[in-house]
């Protein structure tokens, strides 16, 4: 502890776990938390986004200009939630990208050609001049770009994180979100009240770049992930970036057996099944248990966390608090506002106090039965005592709208950052890269399912929309069962010892034993666990 800075000291105030007590003081130096911040610049890209669309899809000039303002209520949903949901589309192809050239060129790089695509998108949809046609393409291009960077990042931390510490790294990102959220959503008001004409909507869409500039210049400050320069073989590097990383010589002990727990890993992996294809590496995910069963989790969690309805209210803010009471362009953006602060703050505050403390299943869980409360009261409010047009709003009205800030609250307890976290922890090295796209392309799949279909639930489910509200409440409660059944604790982990939370270490051991017992055979137990022929020397075909 004498060495402890005093970082390192509040941290161990507030950090509770057995890594925290064992690990040198030395890595949680100022560098640890800068790669983290500059890497969380991609979370404010998507962050910004949602909170600039949502605003501006309710101005008159935006309607006016893009022709919204001329047709039926079901029309104007239809087309809204068509320019919002585009970006969704761009996400979806920009995780498999992005996967691509996160392992050819690496977590650096990836995340600087991410930046560039987001600030070409947004300069296309800046210069549209309401060619419908020409938003949609700049949202795709910038949704390309967005979703690469969703992928890359909580890789990118989780590989450079010290153990103790890393969910609260990882989950600086879903923070990042929530603070372009409420930078957007404050943009928004301050262009309602300051600027008029075509401006008004200009300037917050011409925004959006700002964290795609930070984004690339930060990075270019910050040096590649040392685990993926061990998957290349370019261990002199890793053993350098690592060692610069922890704050501690490259001779020191600590450094010494991240290195031997990241080579054994690798190793491992490349005796389960050896290629490094495709193909390969889709067979060890999805062949072998442990890796089928990480898979299938990440998959899991990103449907559940899109699920809640959270991005339904960050879309559709203003849209959601008229159905609520609050009248007016302006009330309703200022109101947005602070739901954007509310969720920054609790977010900020799970980061501090619980994400490495209290741990990522027990906020998971209990988040699940607050959220589907909340969204619960709001459902039953509209339906029973829907405002009336020009009356004030009621006392259980204020209860509503203290209900959406409350969901806010609850979500970035548990399931904003925690599903980032998880996913990014649990796979293996060489599965890391495909398992993140795989399910942040998840999330964006079932992100484009909500944006597009929120509008039309709003408007035709039940009497004000109330039913959107009781079907994502249901939602929530179901999650509950989820993580108690099927989501193991993973706190205070190093990446290494996932294999042995999820069964791999332990088939490994099997099947090196395995191998010494028929030595004298050209036969070997696979992964099924029958007999099967040993074609190549680090293949195991099952």
């Amino acid at each position: 502890m004498s060495r402890a800075g005093l970082g390192a000291r509040f941290l161990y105030k507030i950090i509770k776990n057995q890594a925290m007590k064992e690990d040198p003081p030395e890595i949680y130096g100022w560098r640890t938390f800068m790669m983290a911040c500059s890497a969380c610049f991609g979370g404010m890209l998507f962050g910004f986004d949602i909170g600039t669309i949502g605003g501006v899809l309710v101005l008159p000039e935006f309607k006016a200009k893009y022709g919204i303002s001329g047709l039926n209520k079901t029309q104007a949903a239809d087309l809204s939630a068509n320019i919002a949901s585009t970006l969704q589309a761009g996400c979806f192809l920009g995780c498999f990208l992005a996967s691509w050239v996160a392992d050819r060129w690496g977590r650096k790089l990836a995340l600087m050609f991410n930046g560039v695509l987001t600030i070409i998108g947004v300069i296309i949809q800046t210069c549209s001049f309401g060619s419908i046609a020409s938003m949609y393409v700049g949202r795709f291009v910038a949704g390309v770009g967005v979703g690469g960077a969703s992928m890359v990042v909580p890789l990118y931390i989780s590989e450079n994180a010290p153990r103790a510490i890393r969910g609260g790294l990882t989950g600086i990102y879903q923070l990042f979100i929530a603070a372009g959220t409420m930078l957007a959503f404050w943009v928004n008001y301050g262009a309602i009240l300051h600027i008029h004409g075509a401006a008004v909507y200009m300037v917050p869409l011409a925004l959006q770049a700002m964290p795609a500039v930070l984004l690339v210049l930060c990075m270019a400050l910050n040096k590649e992930s040392p685990r993926w320069l061990a998957k290349a073989d370019r261990w002199d590097q890793a053993g350098s970036v690592l060692a610069r990383m922890r704050d501690l010589p490259v001779t020191h002990e600590y450094v010494q057996s991240e290195l031997r727990d990241i080579a054994e890993q690798l190793e491992h992996e490349r005796m389960l099944i050896g290629g490094s294809t495709l193909k390969d590496l889709l067979r060890e995910m999805f062949t072998i248990p442990g890796n089928r069963k990480r898979t299938l989790i990440s998959i899991g969690l990103m449907i559940c966390q899109q699920m809640t309805g959270t991005n339904a209210i960050n879309y559709y803010a203003p849209q959601i608090f008229k159905v609520l009471g609050i009248t007016g362009n302006s009330t309703g953006l200022f109101a947005t506002g602070i739901y954007g602060v509310v969720k920054m703050v609790a977010c900020a505050a799970f980061l501090l106090f619980a994400a490495d403390s209290l741990g990522r299943r027990k906020s998971l869980l209990w988040t699940s039965i607050a959220q589907g409360s909340a969204m619960m009261y709001i459902g039953l409010y509209v339906r029973i005592a829907p405002p009336q047009e020009g009356a004030s709003v009621p006392p259980a009205g204020y209860v509503s709208l203290v209900c959406v800030f409350l969901f806010a609250g609850f979500f970035q307890w548990g399931w904003g950052p925690v599903c980032w976290i998880y996913v990014s922890e649990i796979p293996t090295a060489r599965l890391r890269s495909l398992n993140v796209a795989i399910a942040a392309a998840t999330q964006w799949l079932f992100n484009f399912v909500v944006a597009r279909a929120t509008p039309n639930m709003m408007a035709s489910a039940g009497s004000h929309g109330y039913g959107a509200f009781i079907i994502y409440s249901c939602f929530c409660y179901a999650m509950f069962f989820f993580v108690w059944f099927l989501i193991p604790e993973t706190k205070g982990l190093s990446l290494e010892k996932m294999d042995d939370l999820f069964g791999v270490t332990e088939l490994v051991k099997h099947i090196e034993e395995d191998r010494e017992a028929h030595a004298h055979t050209p036969h070997e137990v696979g992964l099924d666990g029958k007999e099967v022929v040993r074609e190549e020397r680090h293949e195991v075909r099952p």
